[in-house]
């Protein structure tokens, strides 16, 4: 069976989504999935630099050998983070990022979809051409938002959109541990700001003072003992959502 791309997006930067990626990739590692993250903030991706990967290839190197006929297998583009997550990076140059079109996404993504049970995807927020496609092209997007009134009105205007164009596979995810002095709208509040639902919460308790660390040791939290257990109730939203992203009876159409 074909594995599912999950893209992960938002209509802000700076909400979380990145570690969101992360974070559920540990997760499906500990279901034991094949996991390929894919960093498609091709501007200013952080995954490699996140997981302290010193990586030789990237997504513009492996389009650039498609575009020029030298492509001759995505395991010669990824590199291994553990014995189930692989990466493919962002480019490291902000130059070869413009050079990248949207036209060798689909195929990137049917290739991954071979050899991986799940694909995860970080965008960037800005809804360009390629974060459409993407968008287009994935089985799931989640959607994250954070306690903010800007945050709110952007997630308003792309549900309305959404609405529209009959768009159903899709969840948003509220992280209230982003910034945990900004927890003073209910979720009810929200739910009528943005006129849809908040599919999960991640609770302000899950705020890591101490985030720089991990970061630093390449390290994903939800792979991590300790947080798994001072942090329980989270990881079980997550894992949750997790299992739901990739679940054909949670797709809002089925509902």
């Amino acid at each position: 069976m074909a594995g599912k791309i999950i893209s992960v997006s938002s209509v802000n930067g700076g909400v979380g989504k990145t570690t969101t990626v992360l974070d559920l990739a540990g997760i499906y590692s500990l279901m034991d999935k094949k996991v390929l993250i894919v960093d498609m903030d091709l501007y200013s991706g952080g995954v490699a630099v996140s997981l302290d990967v010193k990586n030789k290839k990237d997504i513009f190197m492996m389009i650039d050998s498609m575009a020029n006929n030298r492509f001759t297998t995505l395991k010669d583009y990824v590199t291994a983070y553990n014995r189930n997550i692989d990466i493919l990076a962002c480019p490291r140059d902000p130059r070869e990022a413009m050079k990248i079109e949207s036209r060798f996404i689909p195929t990137i993504f049917d290739l991954a979809k071979r050899e991986y049970d799940v694909v995860l995807v970080d965008t960037h927020h800005v809804l360009d051409e390629i974060n459409l496609t993407i968008i287009d092209y994935s089985y799931m997007t989640l959607f994250i938002i954070i306690n903010d009134l800007v945050n709110f009105k952007n997630m308003k205007s792309l549900l309305s959109i959404f609405k529209d164009t009959d768009k159903k596979n899709y969840l948003i995810l509220l992280n209230n541990s982003r910034d945990t002095g900004k927890d003073y709208t209910s979720i009810y509040d929200i739910r009528t700001m943005i006129g849809g639902n908040i599919d999960y919460t991640i609770s302000r308790n899950f705020y890591i003072k101490n985030i720089d660390k991990y970061v630093m040791n390449g390290e994903i939290l939800t792979l991590n003992k300790s947080i798994n257990t001072f942090h329980s109730g989270d990881i079980s939203n997550m894992k949750k959502m997790a299992l739901d992203l990739i679940d054909d009876r949670h797709r809002k159409e089925d509902i």
